[in-house]
């Protein structure tokens, strides 16, 4: 005899990539798993990172070291698993005695180089930074440095392939729906869900909350009648900025400051760099809802430092914040606040409630992991771990010579859009296409490499529900449009919503 529709083993309250993480790996077990999401799926912390796989070498200093191994060890996992949106990132810190000696910082790159276990990419080693390779876009007096290895990943996309993977695996997904409350009654969760722009109440019933919502992490708890301990919540905002490519090459800078901190300069999106981030306290979300002037000089002050031709407020094209719940560990600066998650399940009455705390992009397959294990006792599933092994969608065991192939069998289709098909899609992009032979067979084309057979995959497969979906979480197809493509597109978009045939 079947469950009832709304009977699950699992509900997880929150639509980043710990909960995307989560459902999947729980959803392969053969748990009976659903997600609720308030808004857009990735739509506030986990598409406004810095879009690292990474250990973290700042961390060493910190005597994070578990952290650190298991993030380069997660590397390798997720440079396999998601290759298509995931590619290996050389970077280069010019080096500046007065803030770290060259010794700490080999000693350190030797740590990084081996805590991971083995790894594929090069290993550091000291460069020169001369003005055609490492040193390009720098003052001219800075002639050495550093460079090691770390990736690249496209954050949005990362938590949407987990979820098309979880649904693939049986998981209910619903996204703009609110997370109205539940209560522990009959040995399980009764939960009240409502969807966001119109419908009715609903109940649903599970044997274990979730509760991932990352910086409403707290606001769940209280929804879900409280935790026997307090909450234990440290929100940090971090805001980034875009500016014209800077330096030539595909290596990313590190660049130290005085404050101990470290700023990041990445290429991003071809012709743009990625500056970033803060780290600053807030009390709650409404301090957090863009960049602050302050966060902006910091960040311009930070890279003008080391730049050749500095860069001013004007040459911003873009800013986007995010807030991080990390664990309050006490810790009064906020830059040194663990990185790491923390899962705290709160079990009354036989009925538990597992909240995620914490954590980075690059480890959430392990935490995860975790989290399933400290479920056990409850879900009593079966199946071990088994997300290291199984690709997320659309990606290839040797990327280039998918994309080689996709070139071939399009070849009367513009080489740099199917590029840009396969960054994002990978080896789905040919489902993408299906029967596309020429640019008119894409539908109108709004600039900025996006055509409307695209925007109606991401409304059919991925979940998109309004432009902003589209232009900055499925793609970054609005950094590359005009003022007046983005409102037309906005403008084409809503109309269309309301007669979703005809993009879907």
């Amino acid at each position: 005899m079947n469950p009832p529709a709304d009977d699950f083993d699992l509900l997880v309250v929150g639509g980043g990539i710990n909960g995307a993480g989560i459902a999947r790996d729980a959803a392969g077990r053969g748990l009976r798993v659903a997600l609720v999401e308030q808004a857009d799926f990735a739509g506030a912390t986990s598409s406004a990172s810095t879009k690292l796989i990474h250990g973290g070498l700042r961390y060493l200093e910190h005597y994070e070291f578990r952290l650190v191994a298991e993030a380069l060890a997660e590397r390798e996992v997720l440079l396999r698993i998601a290759s298509h949106i995931a590619r290996p990132l050389r970077f280069v810190m010019p080096q500046v005695a007065e803030l770290r000696p060259a010794w700490m910082i080999r000693a350190g790159l030797w740590l990084y180089d081996h805590l991971g276990g083995r790894i594929s990419l090069p290993k550091s080693c000291a460069v020169r930074l001369a003005p055609d390779r490492y040193g390009a876009g720098l003052d001219s007096r800075l002639a050495k440095g550093f460079a090691y290895s770390d990736a690249w990943v496209d954050d949005a996309r990362l938590v949407i392939l987990n979820l098309r993977s979880a649904q693939a695996h049986g998981a209910v997904l619903m996204p703009r729906t609110r997370f109205i409350g539940a209560q522990r009654r009959d040995g399980a969760w009764r939960a009240t869900i409502e969807p966001a722009r119109a419908g009715a109440r609903r109940e649903l019933r599970a044997r274990v909350l979730v509760n991932a919502a990352g910086p409403w992490v707290t606001t769940v708890l209280e929804a879900a009648g409280g935790s026997q301990e307090p909450a234990r919540v440290q929100l940090v905002k971090g805001s980034h900025i875009v500016v014209p490519r800077v330096h030539a090459g595909e290596h990313a800078l590190i660049l130290q400051n005085p404050d101990r901190r470290i700023v990041f300069m990445i290429p991003y999106e071809q012709r743009f760099t990625l500056i970033g981030t803060t780290d600053v306290a807030v009390a709650n979300l409404d301090e957090a809802r863009a960049i602050g002037a302050a966060e902006t000089r910091y960040l311009l002050n930070a890279v003008n430092r080391y730049l050749a031709r500095p860069l001013s407020r004007h040459d911003i094209v873009w800013s986007y914040t995010g807030v991080r719940p990390l664990y309050d560990d006490g810790s009064n600066n906020p830059s040194e606040t663990t990185r790491d998650y923390t899962l705290k399940v709160d079990d009354r009455d036989g009925v538990a409630q597992l909240s995620v705390f914490g954590g980075k992009i690059t480890t959430y397959r392990r935490l995860a992991e975790a989290a399933l294990e400290k479920l056990q006792p409850w879900l009593r599933h079966r199946r071990g771990n088994w997300t290291h092994d199984e690709p997320l969608p659309g990606a290839a065991s040797d990327p280039a010579i998918a994309a080689d192939l996709l070139r071939a069998r399009r070849p009367t289709l513009p080489q740099p859009l199917l590029e840009t098909l396969f960054r994002r899609h990978g080896a789905l992009a040919d489902e993408l296409l299906d029967d596309a032979r020429s640019p008119a067979d894409l539908g109108r084309d709004f600039g900025g490499g996006l055509t409307e057979r695209e925007v109606a995959w991401f409304v059919e497969h991925e979940w998109a529900a309004c432009a902003d979906d589209v232009l900055w979480r499925r793609t970054k197809a609005g950094l590359h449009m005009n003022v007046a493509q983005r409102a037309e597109f906005s403008r084409w978009f809503e109309k269309q919503r309301h007669r979703p045939a005809t993009i879907a």
